[in-house]
């Protein structure tokens, strides 16, 4: 039986990853639109595929970086500051491109949407005082909760601690770390399943009805972030690396934000993009501190959701906006989105303190907040793809930037 079935999946299985990706999605469309009633049960198969990320990523990190940083050799460079400087420099453009459009393209809420729950930050400062805290949390509790943070705080203090060890000590981090890689790859050569499940899912849960209210708000959104992605993002990658972008910008995005879209996860993504950098042969050191860190300061995506439905909310209450109040919403929303993963409810719990600017009271706020969790089927998967695959773009170009013109590897 396993024999017969395996000879009529074999032309499947001598696909590539991202062919069966797509055969997945377009089946997972198909279970949802023509038999919704399974569609709820294969739901379970991206569950489980999202569960095994996230019970993998922690560990995978801390393993990572600590035997990264143990084996490091004294005066062999890494480019941890470059893609730091464009980390923040694409959040902060992302920010400006979302003002331009949410100015070219007014939008107005209708904003007797029902209020929700949720306690959003005051102020930036509480929102960084939160990013530090999480900084120095106990290691225990930061690999059970997934504190990115405080994992990459212990490993790299754990990493330099062991510097000074014996060889045999490194090397059985160096053979740990490798074990872990290899369950790794294991998970994400279950990708297509994974993604089948939860494309049939999310299609019979949520529909496309609800969008359609909506769908100036998400389109100016999605528009954004597809801007950035194909546009601004390039260019940056352009001035880094005087090289032609886009082969390089199209396998970040095969590679890391179709999974990053239906997973709707940074934190479940980072191994996708560590396994994505290892077969774009980056610099081991650089991507195994880059990656983590990307996923929780790396967020321009986050900046244009803040920014465009903290606009439109101000648009729908005719409150004039001049230049240097949308430059200050730009530097709120982009130092706000880099501490969003410290604040439930990710990007859309800092719009109330966005719109604090505009004297906007919490109570409407918090409506606004409510729309976007409306359309967040699609405006938190296009966010979390953008923000994912922008993390592996630009190590890549920090690390490439270092390296001779003719050495370029893409997928």
């Amino acid at each position: 039986m396993i024999a017969t079935v395996y000879t009529v999946f074999q032309p499947l299985f001598r696909l590539g990853l991202i062919p069966q990706i797509l055969i997945g999605i377009v089946a997972g469309v198909f279970i949802a639109l023509f038999t919704p009633d399974i569609a709820g049960n294969v739901a379970l198969l991206g569950q489980l595929f999202i569960a095994a990320l996230q019970a993998v990523a922690p560990i995978l990190v801390f393993v990572l970086v600590t035997a990264a940083i143990a084996a490091h050799k004294q005066g062999q460079p890494t480019h941890i500051r470059p893609v730091l400087i464009l980390y923040v420099v694409g959040t902060l453009i992302a920010a400006l491109i979302a003002v331009a459009a949410s100015f070219l393209f007014p939008t107005e809420l209708s904003l007797n949407a029902g209020q929700i729950d949720g306690n959003p930050p005051g102020d930036i400062f509480s929102v960084l005082r939160d990013l530090l805290l999480n900084a120095v949390a106990n290691p225990i509790s930061a690999l059970m909760e997934a504190n990115f943070i405080a994992i990459l705080a212990w490993a790299i203090g754990l990493g330099l601690s062991l510097r000074q060890a014996s060889d045999t000590t490194r090397q059985a981090l160096s053979d740990l770390s490798t074990a872990i890689t290899r369950i790794v790859t294991l998970v994400i050569r279950l990708a297509p399943i994974g993604i089948f499940g939860l494309v049939a899912g999310t299609l019979a849960e949520s529909g496309v009805d609800a969008l359609l209210n909506y769908a100036q708000l998400l389109g100016v959104i999605v528009g954004c972030m597809l801007f950035v992605a194909l546009v601004s993002n390039p260019l940056l990658v352009y001035f880094t690396t005087r090289q032609n972008p886009y082969p390089l910008v199209f396998t970040c995005l095969r590679g890391s934000a179709i999974t990053a879209f239906f997973t709707r996860s940074s934190a479940a993504n980072i191994p996708v993009n560590l396994e994505l950098c290892r077969r774009l042969k980056l610099d081991a050191d650089t991507y195994a501190i880059s990656i983590p860190l990307g996923a929780t300061i790396n967020m321009c995506g986050a900046a244009i959701t803040i920014t465009v439905i903290t606009l439109a909310t101000t648009h729908t209450l005719g409150i004039t906006v001049d230049f240097p109040t949308a430059l200050l919403l730009c530097v709120v929303s982009a130092l706000a989105a880099c501490g969003v993963s410290g604040v439930a409810g990710g990007s859309l719990m800092l719009i109330p303190m966005a719109a604090n600017l505009f004297g906007i009271p919490t109570e409407v706020a918090m409506q606004a907040v409510a729309i976007g969790f409306v359309i967040s089927v699609v405006q938190d998967a296009t966010e979390t793809a953008l923000n994912s695959s922008t993390d592996v773009l630009f190590t890549a170009a920090a690390c490439r930037a270092q390296q001779p013109s003719g050495s370029d590897h893409t997928l």
